[in-house]
């Protein structure tokens, strides 16, 4: 059977942990031997890339699923590393439609000349698919502050399907297009009883479990009081909702997807970054 690795090369999100760096915030790896693709790379993307041994270069699709800084910051540097130093049309960019053309909230965060250089553009909106080699991705409604936010569902030929939900509030229908995927990922910013406009609590994200039944959940995303309160113990708190196998992502953290979905914990290297946040 192929397998499916999954590296969170970040799982903070929000404005103070994205500054502080308290979670990284490089997004997420998706790699098989017919794909390498990157989903939202926000800042610290391509250095923890290069750190993890993860060659930006080899990647062939960039998703985005919207257009704040945590999920779209390096993303034209990707771009690049994708084009061979934009010398190359190469790989897929799919991205919501506030990326590639900005909307009432957002200018556009990618220029027009690292648009023009994927051999593929997609302007992913809700319920638009596309394809990455044998990979079938499909845009889903979200509904946060970037009001062309999607979420996406991966189709996979041999493991069965991933959904990451993006940046969202619960609303009904939510989790009606991450129907029974195998593999569930939801960016729950803020923890219980903590609502946010435009944000996912782990009181949302048990909702949306119970309504997509996944084989399994992996919470995401964290905002400062979701990681001072301890994503761990949120993760039980779903999983003894649901009854649905629940765990939170760390910084380094490997999925691989197969006939079992199996977690690697990495423990954090204290880099030069690490070191002075730590200091000051």
């Amino acid at each position: 059977m192929t397998e499916i690795e999954l590296v969170f090369l970040g799982t903070g999100g929000g404005r103070f942990t994205t500054i502080t760096q308290k979670r990284r915030t490089g997004g997420i790896r998706f790699i098989s031997k017919n794909f390498n693709i990157h989903l939202d790379p926000g800042p610290g993307a391509l250095v923890y890339s290069l750190e993890a041994g993860l060659n930006p270069q080899k990647i062939t699709g960039l998703l985005v699923s919207h257009s704040h800084p945590d999920h779209c910051n390096d993303a034209g540097v990707f771009i690049e590393a994708m084009t061979r130093g934009m010398t190359k049309k190469r790989g897929v960019l799919a991205a919501a439609h506030g990326v590639l053309d900005g909307n009432e909230n957002c200018e556009p965060c990618l220029s027009k000349y690292h648009q023009a250089m994927p051999q593929l553009v997609v302007d992913a909106r809700p319920g638009f698919s596309f394809n990455i080699a044998d990979l079938r991705i499909t845009a889903a409604e979200a509904r946060h502050s970037d009001q062309s936010t999607v979420g996406f569902r991966f189709e996979t030929r041999d493991v069965g399907d991933i959904a990451y939900t993006s940046d969202t509030e619960y609303f009904e229908g939510v989790g009606k297009p991450y129907k029974n995927v195998r593999l569930l990922l939801l960016c729950a910013m803020r923890p219980a009883r903590s609502p946010w406009k435009g944000h996912m609590t782990t009181d949302d994200a048990a909702k949306i479990v119970e309504e997509s039944k996944p084989e399994m959940a992996v919470l995401t995303h964290f905002g400062m009081k979701m990681i001072f309160k301890g994503p761990a113990s949120e993760a039980d708190f779903i999983q003894q909702k649901t009854g649905v196998p629940t765990i939170a992502a760390k910084d380094g953290m490997r999925l691989s997807i197969s006939e079992k979905i199996q977690a690697q914990m990495a423990k954090r290297k204290i880099n030069g970054l690490d070191s002075f946040l730590r200091t000051t």
